[in-house]
């Protein structure tokens, strides 16, 4: 039967492709990798704190790549279908973004799945740069070491039931899908709360 100590000797004995891998999670991704990570430092894995330092590094990167892409998308690709899906998902979710930016950057990051279209949409829209990288600082550092800590629950939690691999990630996993069903439900009563606040000026 193998333990969480397998899990902890694979990625001890690739560490600096996990912290590669962390890096560039962030820059892609954002909040599974961060959750990841959390997990990984409280069965011993990684470092805590060079783990959260990768986390921070990844997440400024994001903010300039995001913004940058934005900025070609508006210069070259302006009336392509992407273009026109973007506005609409923006538009959605948060359809008071031009009159609210800071907010809907600010918000949109503890939304799952939403965060990196804000971030390349601030860009296509110019959001004064100024705006833009004060909302996206303050939100990365309640964001990064949010999940990260909740990661960190979770490597707790399951490993307090079983020590047992295959168990101990089906923990995780329900952990994981449990936290999604509740962020989600969180999304769709703010764009309810936004429907109902437009409608009623």
């Amino acid at each position: 039967m193998h333990t969480v100590n397998l899990l902890k000797h694979l990625v001890e004995g690739h560490e600096v492709l996990a912290y590669a891998v962390i890096f560039l999670g962030i820059v892609f991704e954002g909040e599974f990798i961060i959750i990841s990570t959390g997990i990984l430092a409280f069965v011993g894995a990684l470092n805590i704190y060079s783990a959260f330092i990768f986390i921070l590094c990844g997440g400024i990167g994001k903010t300039f790549l995001g913004y940058y892409i934005g900025n070609v998308i508006e210069k070259k690709w302006k009336h392509t279908k992407f273009v026109k899906y973007l506005e609409r998902r923006v538009s959605h979710v948060m359809p008071r973004f031009e009159e609210r930016s800071f907010w809907s950057i600010f918000i949109s990051k503890f939304i799952l799945g939403i965060n990196n279209i804000i971030i390349i949409f601030s860009g296509f829209k110019k959001v004064p740069l100024r705006i833009y990288l004060k909302a996206e600082f303050i939100s990365t550092l309640i964001w990064a070491p949010s999940f990260f800590f909740l990661g960190y629950f979770f490597g707790f939690t399951a490993l307090n039931i079983s020590h047992e691999i295959w168990r101990f990630l089906l923990i995780v996993l329900m952990l994981v899908i449990s936290f999604i069903a509740f962020d989600r439900l969180i999304a769709w009563l703010y764009e309810v709360f936004e429907e109902f606040f437009n409608g009623n000026e």
